[in-house]
């Protein structure tokens, strides 16, 4: 009896877009098509030979429209399957400064002709610490940036194996 053999993993990136001043907020979006998909950060699929930096910038870019945003760290490398698929992912998080300016919510649309093309989000920075979990447990590695900003009954110690990519 042979072992299943799964495919290999899809390499993502997911952003913690931070907003310090008037006081910490993360950026996040939900979608206003697809309301049940929850409150997300920018996240999406690597390129080929695209480095995890520069495809978080074009993530946060596509996703929001936000430009301007500064790659700080990587966080880590959170290895768990998707969560209604059960595909293997491996997820580069990344810190990530917002411009100092700019709203504090707006709404964008998609552009290109990816699969997300046309898809609205509504953006917002939202305050930290959050008051829900965001989806997929995107918000589990945000204590790993400040312990402070671990969400109120959510994600500390859900995720599953994560490796520690600071750098």
């Amino acid at each position: 009896m042979s072992a299943a053999v799964l495919p290999p993993p899809r390499v993502r990136v997911a952003a913690y877009v931070i907003r310090r001043h008037p006081c910490p907020a993360l950026l996040v979006f939900d979608h206003l098509d697809f309301p049940e998909a929850g409150t997300q950060v920018p996240a999406g699929g690597v390129a080929p030979g695209e480095d995890p930096e520069r495809a978080v910038l074009r993530e946060v870019a596509e996703e929001t429209g936000l430009t301007g945003a500064r790659v700080v760290r990587r966080i880590t490398v959170d290895e768990r399957p998707h969560p209604e698929t059960g595909q293997p992912r491996l997820t580069t998080f990344l810190l990530l400064d917002a411009p100092p300016d700019g709203p504090s919510a707006w709404e964008h649309r998609v552009r290109g002709d990816g699969s997300d093309a046309g898809m609205r989000f509504a953006c917002r920075f939202a305050r930290l610490p959050l008051e829900r979990p965001l989806a997929d447990a995107q918000d589990a590695w945000l204590g790993m940036v400040d312990p402070r900003w671990i969400t109120s009954g959510g994600a500390a110690g859900r995720p599953g194996p994560a490796r520690d990519t600071a750098r």
